[in-house]
């Protein structure tokens, strides 16, 4: 099944033909059926051998991230670097831990016995990862299939060309390579790699070609994660700190030029406080800028092709709202202007698309009431964020709404912490992972249970008198 809605991808140079892509799956789940990947040991080997390479490699792959991304090099070691081989690290740590079989309770009607929950691999493992965070979206799933004891196929995006360059150059310096293999490649080559059979796919990526993979896995029975995307809203209350609320809202447009999926996408705000909001943003891109503007600025990101910079450049000429503030855009140069657009019309692309830029609409409503209304009236979000400083009002709206994650008061945070889980809901995306989460998302936690045989009570057994029927029927 082909990937045909990539309208951002490039010409590829690479010849299919020379990509073996059934033989390199091949390969590595030969290795896999050997049982080379399940000793913890060899586990904890590759995890630290990837720790390894983004400390020993960190110039090479910020220098990818700036030419693929114009990425600045601190959101690269911070996004993509160093908090991603923090996190392998924990993940190396704690793989022992969470590979022992756990122990479940019996009820009394399983007794004599034990039951426990043994985690295994579940195979060759296939992740694909997208161009925004090119190094993150694909090492993280990698190490919870490694920490899992799973062998890995895994496919970079060739939009962030450099940086998948750099990383099927480097992973087979750090990692076993007939267990762990990078293959680079377009459209052409993912499709090849989804006619495969895998033991799970992973896949972060747009909603579209999330229907393709799930259609692909669908025709070996294969379980997918999908980690996707979507509109991801921001409801204001009354009683929110406004100048933080729009501090922090410009820094979650300004972070990787907006391209992010948990970015806030559009923002529900009553009109008591809707002025002072949008004034807020502004104030704080100014600063941010240090008062010289975006274009040519070391601090802010491109967009990553002019394909990308020029659909953005075309929601600001056809939005049926009013630019507050920025609007300026030059596409030759991948550079789109932080700007907030006041209430866009509803069937505007602004307000129908995931807008993955520094574009940000400020939606009036009369009240938090009409705000739950329109964001419940479409798509579940894969997050949803509050600014609050009454509570009870938080929980309410947490309670009244749903989304792949939340978080309050502050935007895109919640996916950092290892011990919450992270992923979509609906059109948003299935499944979770990070931490231990994304340790069971690549196992098969089988049930175990162990029957003693000096004792057989034949209480299950026929004939089925009036007594058995009596204790059966008081203890099951």
């Amino acid at each position: 099944m082909a990937i045909t809605d990539r309208s951002d991808t490039p010409d590829s140079d690479l010849d299919l033909t020379t990509v073996d892509v059934a033989g390199i799956v091949s390969r590595v789940r030969d290795t896999y059926n050997t049982g080379r990947t399940k000793p913890i040991e060899w586990r904890r080997e590759q995890l630290d051998g990837l720790a390894r390479m983004l400390k020993l490699e960190g110039p090479r792959f910020e220098a990818a991230l700036a030419a693929d991304l114009g990425k600045p090099a601190i959101e690269a070691f911070a996004a993509d670097i160093g908090s991603v081989a923090t996190e392998i690290t924990a993940i190396s740590k704690h793989t022992a831990k969470w590979a022992k079989p756990r122990k479940a309770r019996l009820p009394m009607a399983s007794m004599p016995g034990k039951g426990y929950i043994v985690p295994e691999p579940l195979g060759v493992a296939l992740i694909v990862a997208p161009w925004n965070y090119p190094l993150q979206l694909l090492l993280l799933p990698m190490a919870a299939a490694i920490a899992a004891g799973n062998a890995v196929i895994a496919k970079p995006s060739e939009i962030a060309g450099e940086t998948s360059k750099a990383l099927a150059e480097l992973i087979p310096r750090y990692v076993d390579p007939e267990a762990i293999a990078v293959i680079e490649g377009d459209v052409a080559v993912a499709t090849e790699l989804l006619e495969q059979r895998f033991d799970h796919i992973f896949y972060t990526g747009s909603t579209d070609v999330g229907r393709i993979v799930a259609t692909a896995a669908a025709r070996h029975l294969t379980p997918v994660t999908l980690e996707l995307g979507g509109k991801s809203p921001v409801l204001v209350d009354d009683s929110a700190n406004i100048e933080v609320t729009g501090r922090r809202l410009a820094w979650g447009k300004w972070l990787n030029a907006g391209q992010t999926c948990v970015a806030p996408d559009y923002v529900l705000v009553t009109e008591k406080n809707r002025d002072a909001l949008v004034k807020s943003m502004e104030t704080a891109f100014g600063e941010f800028s240090a008062g010289s503007g975006t274009k040519d600025n070391k601090d802010f990101g491109s967009i990553v092709t002019e394909r990308h910079a020029s659909r953005l450049a075309a929601m600001l000429t056809d939005h049926g709202g009013t630019i507050a503030f920025g609007g300026d855009t030059d596409v030759d140069a991948k550079h789109i202007e932080p700007t907030v657009i006041i209430d866009p019309s509803a069937d505007s692309k602004m307000m129908q698309e995931e807008i993955f830029g520094p574009l940000l609409p400020v939606i009036t409503v009369e009240s938090m009431s009409e705000a739950v209304e329109f964001v419940n009236a479409r798509e579940k979000p894969l997050a949803l964020y509050v600014f609050s400083e009454d509570s009870e009002k938080t929980d309410e709206l947490i309670d009244q709404t749903t989304a792949g994650g939340t978080c309050v008061n502050h935007v895109i945070q919640h996916i950092l912490p290892p011990d919450l889980p992270f992923g979509g809901v609906g059109e948003s995306g299935t499944g979770r992972y990070h931490g231990i989460t994304g340790f069971d998302t690549f196992s098969n936690l089988r049930a175990v249970m162990k029957k003693p045989t000096k004792m057989d009570p034949k209480l299950l057994y026929p004939p089925y008198t009036a007594k058995k029927e009596k204790m059966i029927r008081r203890f099951i």
